[in-house]
């Protein structure tokens, strides 16, 4: 359901496409990692693997299982609820290793949180939680890094700056970009297999800004 909403309400609100690197797949057991910059993108980033015949099991903040209608999707569909300093914790990794083991691909955010910036503009993803690099030592899973530009000229900043950039994104219909790169194994310890993983993702973030001229990227 979240699939097939995502690819409804994205065309509505902004321009999507979609690119891949040579070498992509989005083979079963796969762990997909992707940069996380605004309320907006998980759905941005769920419409192109849609586009790609993906629907993946998402780790996301628990806190959107206590949204009444949204929680009961979630639980349904099999998405994985993360508890952030919480005992609880570790049972999302748990769960995704069983999601894998079973062939689902799992979304994994592994900057754990959004961005503070109150700007509309691009920039590299920020450090990585080490969740991504213990769930692939422990499954062994690749990992199939993923760019996403765009999705904060749909919602960044306060709440009513949100609230107002949802509304107009219709009328403005932003550019979006996805950008998904060739799958990596992880190696080393916690901490490099970590910064492998940060660095995929960046060079995939860098390839899906540079088709919206970001300039953060186009610098680089």
């Amino acid at each position: 359901m979240l699939s097939r909403t995502a690819s409804t309400l994205i065309p509505a609100v902004g321009r999507l496409s979609v690119t891949s690197d040579p070498g992509a797949e989005l083979t079963p057991g796969s762990i997909v990692a992707a940069n996380h910059t605004s309320l907006a993108d998980p759905a941005l980033v769920i419409a192109a693997l849609h586009r790609l015949g993906v629907t993946p099991v998402i780790m996301a903040t628990a806190g959107l299982w206590r949204i009444p209608v949204l929680g009961r999707a979630l639980t349904r569909e099999g998405h994985i609820p993360v508890h952030r300093r919480d005992r609880r914790a570790t049972d999302a990794l748990d769960l995704a290793a069983h999601a894998l083991r079973q062939g689902r691909l799992v979304l994994i955010y592994a900057e754990g949180g959004l961005p503070r910036r109150k700007d509309a503009a691009e920039a590299a993803p920020g450090d990585f939680r080490t969740g991504l690099a213990r769930l692939a030592e422990r499954t062994g899973a690749p990992v199939v890094p993923v760019g996403q530009a765009g999705a904060r000229r749909v919602t960044s900043g306060g709440m009513i700056k949100q609230i107002a950039g949802l509304v107009t994104a219709p009328l403005r219909r932003p550019a979006l970009h996805v950008h998904v790169g060739a799958p990596i194994v992880l190696s080393g310890d916690s901490t490099e297999s970590t910064a492998q993983a940060r660095t995929a993702v960046i060079t995939a973030w860098r390839t899906a800004a540079a088709h919206l001229d970001e300039p953060a990227a186009l610098a680089a």
